[in-house]
C-alpha cells in the first residue's frame, strides 16, 4: 500500500527522535541515514526478548508434556 509524503516525513521523525536515524538538509534535499550503533542496540534488545519468549515457550511445552495425561493413565 503506498504511503503518502506527510507519513513518510512523520515516520522519519520518530525515528529520528529514537536516535536510529540521521538527516540532514542542504537546500531542498534531505538525506537520511541510519544510525549503525543505535540499530546494534535495536538488534540486541530484539535478541534479548527472542531468547526471553522461547525459554518460556520452552518451560511451557515442558508443563504441558509432563501434565498431559497418559496413555495408560484413562
Amino acid at each position: 500500500m503506498p504511503m503518502t509524503l506527510s507519513a513518510v516525513v512523520q515516520h522519519l521523525k520518530i525515528l529520528e527522535e529514537a536516535g536510529l536515524v540521521k538527516s540532514e538538509k542542504v537546500g531542498r534535499v534531505r538525506t537520511c541515514t541510519l544510525e549503525m550503533s543505535a540499530m546494534a542496540n535495536v538488534e540486541r534488545w530484539i535478541a534479548e526478548r527472542k531468547r526471553f519468549w522461547q525459554q518460556q515457550y520452552d518451560q511451557l511445552e515442558a508443563y504441558l508434556a509432563d501434565s498431559a495425561p497418559k496413555e495408560n493413565d484413562e
